[in-house]
């Protein structure tokens, strides 16, 4: 994976050292916390398990539930437009409504 990475990274035109080191620490503590997000997932959205999601779906689900749980500094109003917004541009015709879903539940648990 690290391998992955440092070649995607090294694929993005522009990238300053500052904004490549973010990149890899956000991917490392998105990592560290890939159980405890899908366990949150699988609890979450009914009928449904992760190893159903569409790849792209679980990414942007995976980085929104870590901003919504783990980095203070995102709002979770923020954190699930910014994922639906993505849905919308990368996802399928359902993407948006799925994650959109899914995230608002997630919010709701923890109000």
């Amino acid at each position: 994976m690290p391998e992955q990475i440092g070649l995607y990274l090294d694929g993005i035109a522009g990238l300053t050292d500052e904004e490549r080191a973010y990149l890899e620490r956000r991917l490392g503590e998105i990592r560290g916390q890939i159980g405890n997000i899908d366990e949150m997932l699988n609890s979450t959205a009914r009928g449904w398990k992760t190893s159903r999601f569409n790849s792209c779906d679980l990414a942007v689900l995976r980085v929104a539930v870590y901003e919504m749980k783990y980095d203070e500094s995102i709002p979770d109003g923020v954190a699930i437009n910014e994922a639906v917004e993505l849905a919308k541009l990368y996802g399928g015709d359902e993407s948006p409504s799925f994650i959109n879903g899914i995230l608002g539940e997630l919010a709701r648990k923890e109000s």
